[in-house]
């Protein structure tokens, strides 16, 4: 009984060990924060990758200390960079009376240099025989226990580096992240789109239906926003004769946290001169289909065990025949407001006071559709009362020539013909303006200078706003958008 109640050794003591270290380091002269830099000349995975052209030839590895097994004269350790592990074995012979010593000190944790020849050992393992082994910095903190990793979730968000130190997956997971925006902005640049940059404090928050965040610039006394979109400064530059531009970059909405929503996200919008939604569908299936095959190495793409296959023809939709195979309601069949609120009645879809015909038929989307469309879908021809800055169907003008991107139930990406009309524009605005009065708090407001620019002449446009990091999250198999963001916004404790 005795033996199974011995205590583990008392963190506080481990860590009082570690700084004692430092101080008989820095009283030895040996202060290791003071190494300016090492020079590395391969990655653990480049070692193994290259072991026939690299055995027996010396190498310099750097890395965190992930493990140490001492034996007498002789030990194994491994250490951790970028690309992986790799095992070095260190010998007494090899380093010298003074320097194993030093080795034998080393704390899980620190950062080391090893210089040393590739070999195998007997057990197959591409290892490195070290000759010389340098503390590059002292860890003065513990990690966590290595067999169960970092598990605790708001742990891991919250200590991000601690996080990609112990989980592999999850660094795996941001570096296929960076090669999927990589990738995008390949592929734009290839087609003659230009990256741009826009205005982040903006004093009209528009282009989207949310709530902004708000601040105050002290300099000019003047309450500013938070950008929820990047859309009105982009077409600006459309106007401007800029003709294919595209923006990746952080928006802000003030709104809840899920599993799909934080705060703030990545937003990728473009906007290309001369071209409608139909251009927009075929930009967004190419594109997408480009990054799989890029970054995957497939157009299939495996997401908690759904199957979605990108290298087939995208589905295209009308959201009022989505409805009608969804919710067996045909909003064709329905003229007033009243006959689309008995429908919403008897279908048990609840309505604002507010809300007119168009809206009560994006609610009977959300409520019976969305979560159909697991494959690639373009739901087309959105209601004039839910797309303020779109163009109308010219056939039929309740409707509006826009496209919402559907992929595993959700909301990929969002499309329209730009309104380049600045009367209806205004009134599109005005409208909006109303809704705002009403109490609606995600509305847009009137932006004046973005009318001015309509009015200088806007060409036919198409334009398109990418979700980033869902996109990412499908690509990666990750379950929740914190973990494709390298900082996810978390409540802040003492």
């Amino acid at each position: 009984m005795a033996q199974q109640q011995k205590k583990e050794p008392d963190q506080s003591q481990l860590l009082k060990v570690r700084r004692e270290k430092l101080a008989q380091l820095m009283e030895e002269g040996k202060n290791p924060f003071e190494i300016m830099k090492y020079d590395v000349s391969h990655h653990s995975q480049e070692v193994k990758d290259s072991f026939d052209e690299l055995e027996e030839k010396s190498v310099s590895i750097a890395g965190r200390l992930m493990s140490k097994r001492v034996m007498g004269k002789a030990s194994f350790c491994h250490v951790q960079d970028l690309q992986g592990t790799i095992q070095s074995y260190v010998a007494r012979d090899s380093l010298g009376e003074e320097e194993y010593k030093a080795f034998k000190k080393l704390d899980i944790g620190d950062i080391v240099g090893v210089v040393g020849k590739v070999f195998k050992t007997k057990t197959g393992e591409i290892s490195i025989h070290a000759e010389q082994v340098t503390l590059l910095s002292k860890s003065l903190q513990i990690l966590p226990e290595k067999f169960h990793g970092l598990t605790n979730t708001d742990l891991r968000y919250r200590q991000r580096y601690v996080d990609l130190i112990m989980n592999p997956d999850v660094k795996d997971t941001f570096i296929k992240r960076s090669k999927i925006i990589s990738c995008i902005r390949r592929y734009l640049d290839s087609q003659g789109f230009m990256e741009v940059e826009t205005p982040m404090l903006v004093s009209n928050a528009g282009g989207a239906a949310a709530r902004p965040f708000e601040t105050h610039f002290n300099a000019l006394d003047e309450d500013l926003k938070l950008r929820i979109s990047l859309e009105l400064y982009l077409k600006r530059l459309i106007v401007g004769g800029l003709e294919r531009v595209y923006e990746i970059g952080r928006v802000f909405r003030n709104e809840g946290l899920d599993t799909r929503h934080n705060p703030e996200f990545t937003l990728m919008e473009l906007y290309q001169a001369y071209t409608d939604y139909h251009g927009m569908m075929d930009l967004t299936e190419n594109l997408y289909r480009y990054v799989a095959q890029e970054v995957l190495g497939t157009t299939t793409i495996v997401y908690q065990g759904i199957e979605m296959d990108l290298g087939k023809p995208f589905e295209r939709i009308t959201m009022v025949d989505a409805v009608k195979k969804y919710a067996g309601v045909d909003f064709d069949a329905i003229h007033t407001l009243e006959e689309a609120r008995a429908a919403a009645k008897e279908h048990h879809v609840e309505y604002e006071e507010r809300h007119k015909k168009g809206d009560i038929l994006s609610l009977f989307f959300e409520e019976f559709a969305e979560e159909h469309l697991i494959q690639p879908t373009f739901v087309m021809d959105h209601p004039i009362e839910i797309s303020p800055l779109t163009k109308k169907k010219p056939e039929n003008p309740e409707y509006t020539e826009r496209f919402e991107f559907f992929m595993n139930g959700w909301e990929m990406a969002n499309a329209y013909s730009e309104l380049n009309d600045p009367i209806d524009q205004r009134e599109r605005f005005k409208a909006q303006e109303e809704l705002l009065a009403q109490g609606d708090e995600e509305a847009n407001t009137t932006d004046e200078d973005f009318m001015n620019a309509l009015e200088i002449g806007m060409p036919p446009t198409g334009g398109i706003g990418f979700g980033i990091d869902r996109m990412c999250m499908l690509m990666t198999d990750s379950a929740a958008i914190r973990d494709v963001l390298l900082f996810p916004t978390m409540r802040t404790v003492d």
